[in-house]
């Protein structure tokens, strides 16, 4: 009764087609592939759910946020988004190091499992078959000085130098714009995002982050055999 009442007294706070919006995405979401649970060495003393810190990140993905503070702060002034992820708002809601822990200690498996079960439940509701599909690649910078433009290092584009902070990150080659008919080309520290599409929905289907020197035709057979 008590809950229910704080329930009904936070639904004023929030739009009611944002709790429906949620409350829909959240109910297709199939994360029975996704530990709720783990030790308590790696998910720290506060035992929160690891579906609801999932769904929180799918929140402040969908309202476009960049920072973890973002997110804290729109749930804690949103409370009954926070109860649709799945928190108990009867009690404090994760801290930031909550959401660090949990994006550290996440295995990518996990999420490859959820997806793969999205696009399967897409596939069986006839949303995608694979018919036409194209593969894209997003560039993803290391936290490197050597990624500074400003840098007056000359050999910091050196391939042979490995920078420091990142002894995994690789030399890869860009567009330096999207724009079409591009020519110019600029170098950069770091990893590339490849994603296969389906073409007619735009629905991304399988994706893998590699070193930036990895090419979207040296990818795209293991992509599409996944």
């Amino acid at each position: 009764m008590h809950q229910q009442l704080i329930m009904n007294i936070i639904d004023f706070f929030t739009p009611q087609s944002k709790v429906v919006f949620y409350t829909k995405i959240f109910d297709s979401l199939d994360l029975s592939s996704f530990p709720d649970k783990v030790n308590s060495s790696i998910s720290g003393p506060d035992g929160f759910s690891r579906r609801a810190l999932f769904r929180a990140f799918i929140v402040m993905k969908c309202e476009k946020f960049s920072e973890i503070t973002q997110i804290q702060e729109y749930l804690f002034n949103n409370q009954i988004i926070a109860h649709t992820c799945g928190f108990d708002i009867t009690k404090k809601l994760p801290s930031y190091w909550t959401y660090r822990r949990f994006i550290k200690n996440t295995a990518h498996k996990w999420l490859t499992a959820v997806m793969k079960s999205q696009v399967k439940t897409l596939v069986s509701l006839g949303f995608i078959d694979g018919s036409f599909v194209s593969l894209d690649s997003t560039s993803i910078e290391a936290n490197t000085s050597k990624n500074n433009s400003k840098s007056f290092d000359k050999t910091r584009f050196d391939k042979s130098i490995q920078p420091k902070s990142d002894k995994d990150c690789k030399l890869g080659v860009r567009t330096a714009s999207n724009a079409y008919n591009e020519k110019k080309y600029e170098f950069y520290w770091g990893y590339k995002n490849h994603i296969l599409v389906d073409a007619i929905s735009g629905l991304p289907i399988a994706e893998i982050t590699t070193t930036a020197n990895v090419t979207d035709g040296e990818i795209a057979i293991p992509l599409l055999r996944d």
